[in-house]
């Protein structure tokens, strides 16, 4: 394979920087550790109110490909002035720039005029800047104008399936095979993702990887959980996968058996006001909170101090699902036992009474007695805490991890780059 500072890898992403991605920021920092140089392409602007502080030590250069008027300027109005001469001027520069361009630009009949505008703007910004490999984060958005800009610049292109681009309803199965087809190769977060992919579109997915999120293990040392405040942790984003109403529920149960204990709940989301109405129904104001959106550095002290982390993920009602929460990871990494469900990749790493405590989704009365269990058995929790540690050091360090990638795009320099017949 190619040495590392032959390539230049640019990261296709929808939103740079994004509070609730900071894989995708792990990823990129230990890229850069190791010497591989990288360009970081977003389509829209940030729009978190916060941001975690691992941003700061990001170094590649972040280029937007959205329109400066894209900010402000109503959907509607944005698709006119692409339409105009913006998109004309755009077109010309490319069709002096790229390689038979007039004739590829054929294959992406029917595409959307603003995925159609970024791929070409990402297209020149290959040839400027060198990039050798396009890489997108979630087989979406990202995925689509990395698609269409590839095949423009004659670059390969690869893409990280997560969670909501495989299993979500609206999810369109040709497109996504199309992508999975096209790329050079495929990654995904978990071998039950990786089976999904491959029963679902058989041939075409035969390019696809497991490689696993990564920690960086210096950010989250282990502390044992023998002596902790009887208090439960859950973090993410307050929607309907995550399960945080069954929490809420199981602590109403513990509430009546008059267990003494308090729960935070960190993240925002839609579901914030309705969550605040059950605490409110469930008399459980002052024991169970909403935190909001914190640091990452605060979220990690509150994990590690917390007796339970509970992650009690469920298939959502649009077929939404997590892939591997990193937040899952992360906890177990910090010493705190966890107790979650067996949705998707989640029994990968949580192995029932080995390394957490495993119940079935939608079931806060298991949920609760879980709970009640770690609170009670300080050796279990030692137990748990200690061999989900060692998982986590032998599966998911970030170097290892980013390493079996970075030696994926290197395998790809020197293949012959095939154009695609049709694009949309």
């Amino acid at each position: 394979m190619i040495p590392i500072d032959r390539l230049r890898v640019g990261y296709v992403v929808k939103r740079y920087p994004r509070y609730s991605e900071t894989f995708i920021v792990n990823e990129i920092l230990a890229h850069e550790a190791a010497g591989l140089k990288m360009e970081i392409f977003a389509l829209r602007p940030p729009n978190d109110a916060y941001f975690q502080d691992i941003i700061a030590k990001v170094r590649s250069p972040v280029n937007y490909l959205y329109l400066p008027t894209e900010t402000w300027m109503p959907e509607a109005l944005a698709s006119q002035a692409l339409k105009g001469t913006i998109l004309w001027a755009t077109l010309q520069e490319a069709n002096q720039v790229l390689t038979d361009f007039g004739t590829i630009l054929e294959t992406a009949k029917g595409a959307e005029v603003r995925d159609l505008y970024q791929a070409v703007v990402l297209a020149l910004l290959v040839k400027r800047k060198g990039i050798t490999n396009l890489h997108a984060h979630f087989g979406t958005m990202a995925t689509t104008v990395t698609r269409f800009a590839a095949n423009f610049a004659g670059v390969p292109y690869t893409f990280t399936a997560h969670a909501k681009d495989i299993f979500h309803e609206t999810v369109q199965s040709e497109d996504l095979r199309r992508k999975l087809q096209d790329a050079a190769a495929v990654v995904t977060v978990s071998d039950y993702n990786l089976n999904y992919l491959r029963q679902k579109y058989s041939l075409a997915a035969e390019k696809v990887h497991r490689i696993y999120n990564g920690l960086d293990l210096t950010r989250f040392p282990y502390l044992a959980p023998e002596t902790r405040p009887m208090r439960i942790v859950s973090v993410g984003r307050l929607i309907e996968k995550k399960g945080f109403s069954d929490l809420i529920a199981a602590c109403a149960i513990l509430a009546e058996k008059g267990c003494k204990f308090s729960c935070e709940i960190i993240g925002t989301g839609p579901l914030e006001t309705e969550l605040k109405a059950q605490i409110e129904r469930s008399q459980l104001k002052g024991r169970v909170e909403l935190l909001g959106a914190r640091p990452q550095l605060e979220v990690i002290e509150r994990v590690q101090t917390a007796a339970v982390f509970a992650g009690p993920y469920v298939v959502a009602s649009d077929s939404d699902r997590d892939g591997l929460p990193m937040v899952l990871l992360e906890a177990m990494a910090l010493g705190t036992p966890c107790i979650s469900t067996d949705v998707t990749g989640v029994p990968e790493i949580l192995r029932d009474r080995q390394t957490g405590l495993m119940v079935s989704q939608h079931d806060p009365k298991a949920l609760a007695a879980a709970i009640e269990r770690l609170f009670d058995d300080s050796s279990l929790r030692v137990k748990l805490a200690s061999a989900a540690r060692n998982l986590i050091e032998t599966e998911f360090d970030i170097d290892r991890n980013t390493a079996a990638l970075r030696d994926l795009f290197r395998s790809l320099q020197g293949q012959e780059i095939k154009q695609f017949h049709q694009l949309c």
